[in-house]
């Protein structure tokens, strides 16, 4: 029995690879945790700061026509004067008159696609949104802009209706604050009072009509 012993313990001591199998089943507890014992992500974890959303409020659908018939009525003065223009080219210049109705051709096109695009995309990319402490803007469509005004900033803030804006029912709010002024265009009169309202009462200013 003691040479059996002997003979395990000389094996184990020769094989080092035999002795680290034997022992390393023996894990130590901490090693064991089970998943329960893992601290768990709560919702509040995964709030997501506004202010890296886009802003949630759209201009009034009306918007969309207004924009349409000032881009018409704008396309149609930039025509005709490039059409004055193309006129008095071919008449006391020698240029070849296939450049200029080429030209001419090509400012044609490229306005009456911009009037009919743009005031769509527009309106699709003008968001906003009142919060108690800031008014978050953004516009454009290659070039996008996003203003974030704290309300300490604004100094004044009232409403303003164009001719087209009369003509469709709409208003502008805009505020004032020490590095100019900023708009939000092209709200039904109604809500424009109200928008104007709460910047006026959260910016701690007086409006004006």
């Amino acid at each position: 029995m003691i040479d059996a012993v002997q003979y395990r313990k000389g094996v184990d001591a020769a094989h080092p690879l035999i002795a680290w199998l034997s022992t390393s089943t023996l894990l130590p507890e901490r090693c064991m945790t089970p998943e329960s014992t893992v601290p768990a992500t709560t919702p509040a974890a995964l709030t997501t700061d506004p202010r890296l959303l886009p802003p949630r409020e759209h201009l009034d659908p009306r918007a969309r026509t207004m924009w349409y018939v000032s881009e018409a009525i704008q396309t149609v003065i930039w025509l005709t004067m490039v059409a004055v223009a193309a006129a008095a080219i071919l008449r006391f210049t020698p240029v070849d008159q296939r450049w200029v109705i080429l030209a001419a051709a090509a400012i044609f096109v490229f306005s009456i696609v911009e009037g009919v695009v743009s005031p769509a995309l527009r309106y699709r990319y003008w968001r906003y949104e009142i919060r108690d402490d800031e008014v978050d803007l953004q516009h454009g469509v290659l070039m996008k802009t996003r203003q974030l005004i704290p309300m300490s900033r604004i100094q004044h803030v009232d409403t303003r209706r164009g001719p087209l804006q009369q003509r469709f029912g709409l208003s502008s709010v805009v505020f004032f604050t020490a590095a100019g002024s900023m708009e939000i265009p092209a709200l039904s009169q109604e809500h424009a009072a109200d928008v104007r309202n709460r910047i006026a009462e959260r910016a701690k200013v007086h409006d004006d009509l």
